[in-house]
């Protein structure tokens, strides 16, 4: 799955950064996207594609991801934005906020050389390789994945603490049945997509 990373390398980029988000079709909350730059040499084992992790794997490989990570950025764009500018474009938004908030532990800002994205293309004038099912494919892809869908799913714990009756730690913001009903007995709260509601509002 180092590839890629290990073919840029030997080109000459260092700051190589792989980028991913979570929460595209969810009907509640933000879309998260997440920067990474990882070392090339020894990857951590059990790394993939964070939909194909148990939540206890994704959380433990979360831990060792931010451990050995040379620098993370993470990008949210909110519900209210989603509705104004549509899901594809508030995608891309928190991808490049995502590569703009790049930082080590330290907290030193990271200027990349080259990205690896996810699907989508980052309107951000930096080079870069946009890869269909990247977070399969390309090892620092997954792992941008596995921080993101981590992040989001504690900012859906929070969220659920503030808007009850939605059960949004469980369902993560998605369409669930449950969901569904819920929004019909309760109506929208502020942190849903509006735009994604039209269909269960008029049911």
């Amino acid at each position: 799955m180092l590839e890629i990373e290990r073919k840029l390398y030997s080109e000459g980029y260092r700051n190589i950064v792989c980028v991913d988000e979570v929460g595209r079709g969810c009907l509640a909350g933000d879309v998260v996207a997440c920067a990474i730059i990882m070392p090339i040499d020894k990857p951590i084992e059990g790394v993939k594609d964070s939909k194909k992790l148990s939540v206890k794997k994704r959380e433990e490989l979360y831990d060792k991801i931010v451990d050995k990570a040379i620098a993370i950025g993470i990008g949210q764009v909110s519900s209210k934005v989603i509705d104004d500018i549509n899901i594809k474009e508030s995608t891309k938004l928190a991808m490049k906020l995502a590569v703009l908030n790049l930082k080590t532990k330290e907290g030193n800002k990271i200027i990349p050389d080259y990205l690896i994205v996810d699907a989508e293309r980052i309107p951000i004038d930096i080079p870069q390789l946009n890869i269909v099912k990247g977070d399969e494919k390309v090892y620092g892809i997954s792992c941008a994945s596995i921080v993101a869908k981590v992040y989001r799913d504690r900012l859906c714990l929070e969220w659920e603490e503030k808007f009850k009756g939605y059960n949004i730690g469980k369902n993560k913001g998605y369409g669930t049945k449950e969901h569904r009903e819920a929004i019909k007995k309760l109506g929208p709260s502020p942190i849903h997509r509006l735009t994604f509601l039209k269909n269960i509002l008029k049911a």
